[in-house]
């Protein structure tokens, strides 16, 4: 499985990656393969500042719906609108173009003690 070294990843399975204090945000490979063919991502909260671990949206497969909790607090700022037409982009390319939101980060520090990517895969058990 891959995850890549420029990220940070949560137990929760989203990965982040700050630029700035702008930070784009999806799920793991491993997650989107836990939960099958992907049908439909909401996220009914942009625009709103959350803080570390809230809820920011939905993940929804064939078989089950699952949340998204937000890495770091911040502000959501944009919806990846391609999610909308071809919400399977999650499965063929979670790193790239199956991101889910860009959000500015309240903390930037806050990212730096999110797991690494050998800590993630570690728990993941990879």
């Amino acid at each position: 499985m891959n995850f890549p070294d420029n990220l940070r990843y949560t137990k929760d399975h989203e990965w982040i990656l700050l630029e700035g204090n702008v930070a784009t945000i999806g799920i793991t490979e491993f997650a989107q393969r836990e939960l099958g063919d992907i049908v439909y991502v909401d996220v009914p909260t942009v625009g709103k500042s959350l803080e570390a671990e809230e809820v920011f949206g939905t993940v929804e497969a064939v078989k089950t719906v699952s949340d998204l909790f937000l890495p770091v607090a911040g502000t959501i700022n944009e919806l990846n609108g391609e999610l909308d037409g071809s919400p399977e982009l999650v499965n063929t390319d979670p790193y790239g173009d199956g991101w889910m939101i860009k959000m500015t980060v309240k903390n930037v520090a806050d990212v730096s003690a999110l797991m690494d990517a050998a800590a993630y895969a570690k728990l993941v058990g990879e």
